[in-house]
């Protein structure tokens, strides 16, 4: 497993693997590459063999970051790759100065919002209908410093 930095060339890659884990939710390519050039943005990947095996993205200005993505291909959950993705893209955050960092979760995704509360984020409020099938979304948020 070799983990690093999200180059331009992995975007197709990045994008087949959001579709495969979200579907209609996924962010395409035009909105992957958008973020990826905003000059604000952390991206890291594990890989294995070639492949792209998780990845995440931070969108970061001034002392705040938002988690805008993480995932993990199906056949490499539940063993350790998205925490290290998560270990690495706040390891990367509090370099550039971030101190908090926030994120939101479909309130039906047990297993992300027990993941994220393991790693230390805490709910703040519910958006309600913030995902276009209609179903609401948990803010999280997690003090970095």
């Amino acid at each position: 497993m070799n983990g690093r930095f999200w180059t331009f060339e992995d975007l197709n890659e990045i994008a087949l693997l959001e579709r495969e884990c979200f579907g209609e939710d996924a962010w395409n390519i035009r909105a992957l590459a958008e973020s990826f050039l905003s000059g604000r943005f952390i991206g890291v990947l594990l890989e294995e063999d070639g492949a792209i095996t998780a990845y995440g993205g931070v969108n970061t200005v001034d002392e705040e970051g938002e988690l805008e993505l993480i995932a993990t291909a199906e056949m490499y959950r539940r063993c350790g790759r998205a925490r290290k993705v998560l270990d690495d893209l706040v390891s990367e955050a509090r370099k550039r100065g971030v101190k908090r960092l926030f994120l939101e979760v479909r309130v039906s995704n047990t297993p992300a919002l027990m993941f994220y509360l393991g790693y230390g984020f805490s709910g703040l409020y519910a958006r309600s209908r913030y995902y276009a099938d209609g179903e609401d979304a948990i803010v999280m948020k997690k003090e970095l410093d």
